[in-house]
């Protein structure tokens, strides 16, 4: 069975903070950041928090979809940097938007979030138990970032995308992975034992990140990942439109697309001027290439995500147009 993506939507923070402007705060420039990452810009936010992002770009993707939030089974949202613990940031986003009938909840992966939560909402659309879905993917990675540490705080972004989901006709496969013997090479907020046995001073860690490891990672497992999904589907790799990765570093995107010897062209970007986002990053980039009008009936995309876990993903889907 197959999803249809029915709309989407995404946010971004009104704050743009460039890499002259990060130069002011650490010891870096522009030249240095973008031609290790490709970063030119990314969104900061300021008032805007995990939930009022996720419920902006829940919003867009009902109005596109055509939805009213009574329609709505089920929420996921994907995300590392909640504003609470309890509730989760499904259930303030159901409040936000009067998805009344909705059950929600949150779902942990880091950067492969957003491709985790749409194969749950896929399973739970193929057994019955939920017709229309909301899947979101939002992070507000500034509020676990080290802005002193040059290393990460040029990397990342704030945001929201998000995808309304149905039963579909077309194609629909998908790999996933972790390797949690790996997962010390990035790393984020540990809270440590402390109760009324374990005396322990709580601070919570930010993000570390072994830049170098992580990168190997990636341009290693992403086209190994992609290639087991095209076999797995019986598809070669001239019949994808297009591949949209997690926007995490250009040099992995484009290392990627060496290695599986297709152009650059087929793996759109918008690290440039988002950076890094996590678990957002994909339906941000999914949702600009939709609203181009960029995808049409019967387009085979890829949708692959990696990072922290370390756990990674790619589905194949194919693209179901509503006009």
């Amino acid at each position: 069975m197959s999803i249809k993506i029915l709309g989407t939507g995404s946010y971004l923070p009104e704050n743009r903070v460039t890499n002259d402007d990060l130069a002011k705060l650490v010891e870096t420039s522009d030249e240095w950041i973008a031609s290790r990452t490709g970063i030119r810009e990314r969104r900061i936010a300021s008032f805007e928090t995990t939930t009022y992002m996720a419920a902006k770009a829940g919003k867009r993707a009902l109005k596109q979809a055509d939805v009213c939030p009574d329609e709505i089974d089920m929420i996921l949202v994907a995300t590392l940097s909640g504003d609470h613990a309890t509730p989760n940031t499904a259930c303030q986003v159901q409040e936000i938007i009067g998805a009344d009938k909705a059950v929600c909840m949150d779902l942990s992966a880091a950067c492969s979030g957003f491709i985790f939560a749409l194969n749950t909402a896929n399973v739970y659309i193929e057994s019955g138990l939920a017709k229309t879905v909301l899947v979101i993917g939002a992070e507000s990675l500034s509020k676990l970032v080290d802005w002193k540490d040059r290393g990460t705080c040029v990397l990342f972004g704030d945001g929201a995308g998000a995808a309304v989901v149905t039963k579909g006709t077309g194609i629909y496969e998908t790999v996933m992975g972790s390797n949690g013997s790996k997962g010390a090479v990035l790393t984020c907020g540990e809270r440590k034992l402390s109760n009324l046995l374990v005396d322990t001073k709580q601070e919570l860690e930010q993000i570390k990140m072994d830049g170098q490891e992580v990168f190997r990672f990636a341009v290693r497992t992403v086209p190994s990942c992609i290639r087991e999904l095209l076999k797995k589907a019986g598809l070669c790799c001239e019949e994808i439109r297009y591949y949209l990765l997690h926007q995490a570093n250009l040099r992995i995107i484009q290392s990627v697309a060496k290695r599986m010897k297709e152009p650059e062209e087929k793996f759109p970007v918008n690290v440039d001027l988002c950076g890094n986002t996590s678990s957002a990053s994909i339906p941000i980039l999914l949702d600009e290439w939709n609203r181009k009008g960029n995808l049409s009936q019967g387009d085979k995309i890829v949708l692959c995500g990696f990072g922290g876990g370390l756990t990674w993903g790619a589905i194949l889907l194919e693209w179901e147009s509503n006009k």
